[in-house]
């Protein structure tokens, strides 16, 4: 028997009404805040992810898919994250040209090799947002607020907002050197993986999942009093207006995120409910990543929220979302399921929500799908009512029958809407 591949999963239709409930508040928020949705390619040129991300991370040393086109010619990666993609299409298609500030958001799969667990899988889903063309620290702090609502409309509880500031580059070099200063001496105490960042990539060592590494790191410089005066306004500035807008926050000085690009803030929602893949959302500036890429010298700031860890987090608190058929039709005999079948098509164009039996077995079996079913109602065709145009309609909470002919019943489905409504409040 052929099997989904390691590391990826197949989203049921029991789960799925999860995903469209995330997806829907989503959208919902984002638009209100007027962002547009941008949809790129799962796959680019793998140059594109290099300068991006950076070679000496993980992403790009480790757990990138990347493979030769046909004819041995460009080398190519899906996607493992969604902001390089989004800046190249940003860059590509002069989207600059369109006005100083772009607010755009996307959804879709992402790809890192890594070992599947709860919450991360080789092929994942992401929804994030850009803002790009301004440097204000209302920007930054407007993507964190609506990253918060989202997750509040969502109805999650036991949420952590961790923040920092990574500082300009020449911030980070100064900082960057203080900091092997610092290490060096328990270079042998380190974990494997911090041991090859030392001098490669030393601040992904503040972000080590190892005990004892973390525990070193405790005592390490701390970024923030390595700041220009600028970098550390920018800072202030951020703070306090998430203070204006109480949202709560911790500042985390190990925090420092997994891609190269980042400039000033950075931050991570994280939920207490998920164990060690604990992060839902997380993001920052990246101020010189388009100029990086080609691009003309432009500010920006993102996030990307885990959709597998915001379902696993709703599975805890709600049933999936399912909806309901407003009538369940049922028809027997040739004449009546051909009529059914009209009928049903019809109501489903006012849009009534109608759910056809299609067994064709006896009416006592039908009946009893259609109480399982949900429906506030059940419409009956056999073949008296096929031959006199009319249907049987039971409002099943009641038991309520009434004849009726299938020109009325389509006549008047605001008078349907209305009572359904009622019954259903």
């Amino acid at each position: 028997m052929i099997q989904a591949l390691r590391g990826t999963k197949d989203i049921l239709p029991e789960e799925v009404g999860y995903w469209q409930l995330i997806e829907a508040t989503a959208r919902n928020i984002l638009t209100r805040a007027l962002y547009q949705e941008i949809r790129v390619p799962i796959f680019e040129q793998t140059e594109l992810f290099e300068r991006g991300i950076g070679e000496a991370t993980d992403i790009v040393g480790k757990e990138m898919y990347t493979f030769p086109t046909k004819g041995g010619g460009k080398s190519i990666t899906l996607r493992p994250e969604g902001t390089a993609g989004v800046v190249r299409s940003y860059i590509q298609n002069k989207l600059f040209s369109l006005g100083s500030v772009q607010r755009l958001w996307y959804t879709g799969a992402m790809f890192r090799y890594e070992r599947p667990q709860a919450g991360r899988q080789r092929q994942f889903h992401q929804i994030g947002l850009e803002l790009i063309g301004t440097g204000a620290p209302r920007a930054d702090v407007e993507a964190i607020a609506i990253a918060t609502d989202i997750l509040q409309a969502l109805g999650l509880k036991n949420l952590t907002l961790d923040i920092n500031s990574v500082g300009r580059g020449e911030d980070r070099q100064n900082y960057r050197e203080a900091l092997i200063e610092y290490l060096e001496p328990y270079q042998d105490e380190l974990d494997k993986d911090s041991q090859d960042r030392l001098t490669r990539n030393p601040l992904r060592i503040l972000d080590s999942k190892d005990a004892k590494t973390q525990a070193i790191a405790q005592n390490a410089p701390k970024i923030i009093d390595h700041l220009s005066d600028s970098s550390k306004k920018h800072f202030d500035t951020v703070l306090q207006l998430l203070t204006d807008l109480s949202i709560p926050y911790n500042i985390n000085h190990c925090l420092v995120r997994g891609l190269d690009y980042y400039t000033h803030t950075a931050f991570e929602i994280k939920s207490d409910d998920l164990g060690s893949q604990a992060t839902v959302c997380g993001g920052g500036r990246y101020d010189g990543l388009i100029g990086e890429l080609g691009g003309p010298d432009t500010q920006a700031i993102g996030w990307a929220m885990g959709m597998e860890r915001l379902v696993l987090l709703l599975q805890q608190l709600q049933k999936a979302p399912v909806t309901s058929p407003d009538f369940y039709l049922v028809s027997r005999g040739t004449k009546a399921e051909a009529q059914g079948l009209v009928l049903a098509q019809k109501l489903r164009s006012t849009g009534l929500v109608v759910e056809l039996d299609l067994s064709g077995s006896a009416f006592g079996k039908q009946f009893k799908r259609a109480d399982r079913s949900g429906a506030v109602a059940c419409i009956v065709l056999g073949d008296a009512e096929a031959e006199n145009g009319t249907v049987n309609l039971k409002w099943l909470a009641s038991g309520e029958q009434e004849a009726i002919s299938q020109s009325a019943l389509l006549a008047d489905i605001e008078a349907l809407r209305s009572k359904i409504a009622q019954i259903r409040n």
